[in-house]
């Protein structure tokens, strides 16, 4: 009989709890013993560790954030803190670990990995940012609050004839903003990975002012070097030759605490089942993703300190749609 931890790290997604509950149901139905890890890598170090069943994970598909919290360690940064952290898990008797989690709790797995303790991830991130998956948990909820608000923020600007700025989150990457500008229809987007003159955005909204829209949307990702409010602040300088008046609306956090939707409670079930047949083979320091619809497995060192770079093909196709 195995005996497997899970944990989330990082940034809470929609759908870490149905993966969650799938990495614990599947578990049990192989007969093994399954455990949370309660506060990501600072319960791993102090021993935040209860074994959970099947009515523990019972009700919680349908949740936005993560039953098991999520904290910053900073001591799991150290080499002291990783050995205390695999010393714990073998005095309680774990044998492997799934760590539900971005970018940088990857890295957490593979450091672990490094040491010798065997460990699955699964791809769990808004940002869409990890290498070794076409799509991460969490991903089709934020879009769909995303484009919520730019429906919800064009009939208000129609009726106002104004322009409103949406920001959305994305401090490296600009996946996000690029996805529901383009599905919501917006004048223009602004995204980390491609530098951007504000002038062209002041006469694109120029233009469809002359063109004699009603309202105008611009979508723009926190990380690009002009946010919502770097826009705003040049745009007072130009508002003469504009002619929308010009609102801006930061999404923040929202994007987070949505409750996830078919698609990330489906996809997240697939991972944490897909994390549990790994450990059954002892296929371990892997990441657990989605390519060309099949679940699969990438090594962990191909995975961390790496940035999947954003589809030009996509900007392109935003450029032509503008």
């Amino acid at each position: 009989m195995k005996h497997v931890a899970v944990l989330t790290s990082g940034g809470d997604a929609p759908g870490m709890n149905a993966a969650i509950r799938a990495v614990v149901r599947c578990g049990v139905s192989k007969g093994w013993s399954m455990f949370g890890v309660y506060n990501g890598y600072a319960g791993l170090i102090s021993g935040n560790i209860r074994p959970m069943g099947t009515r523990d994970v019972g009700g919680i598909l349908n949740k936005g954030g993560t039953i098991l919290g999520s904290a910053r360690c900073q001591e799991f940064y150290t080499d002291a803190g990783r050995l205390k952290a695999i010393r714990t898990l073998r005095q309680i008797g774990i044998d492997a670990l799934v760590v539900i989690g971005g970018n940088g709790s990857q890295t957490g797995s593979y450091e672990l990995h490094k040491l010798g303790f065997p460990v699955v991830g699964i791809a769990s991130t808004i940002d869409n940012d990890l290498c070794g998956t076409e799509i991460t948990i969490g991903v089709d909820t934020a879009l769909n609050i995303a484009l919520e608000a730019i429906d919800r923020l064009k009939v208000t600007a129609s009726s106002h004839q104004r322009a409103f700025l949406l920001e959305v989150m994305g401090r490296k990457c600009g996946y996000i903003a690029l996805m529901a500008g383009i599905a919501g229809g917006a004048e223009y987007i602004l995204i980390p990975e491609v530098e951007t003159d504000p002038e062209e955005v002041a006469e694109t909204l120029d233009l469809a002012y002359q063109h004699g829209k009603e309202h105008a949307i611009i979508v723009v990702a926190e990380g690009a070097k002009y946010n919502a409010e770097a826009l705003i602040n040049y745009f007072e300088k130009h508002r003469d030759r504009l002619g929308f008046k010009i609102r801006a609306t930061i999404l923040g956090h929202v994007q987070r605490g949505g409750n996830p939707g078919a698609f990330d409670r489906i996809l997240a079930s697939r991972f944490g089942n897909g994390a549990i047949e790994a450990i059954d083979r002892e296929d371990y320091g892997v990441l657990v993703g989605l390519n060309k619809s099949a679940i699969t497995t990438t090594p962990l060192e191909e995975v961390v300190g790496k940035t999947k770079e954003i589809s030009m093909d996509m900007v392109k196709l935003a450029r032509a749609l503008d």
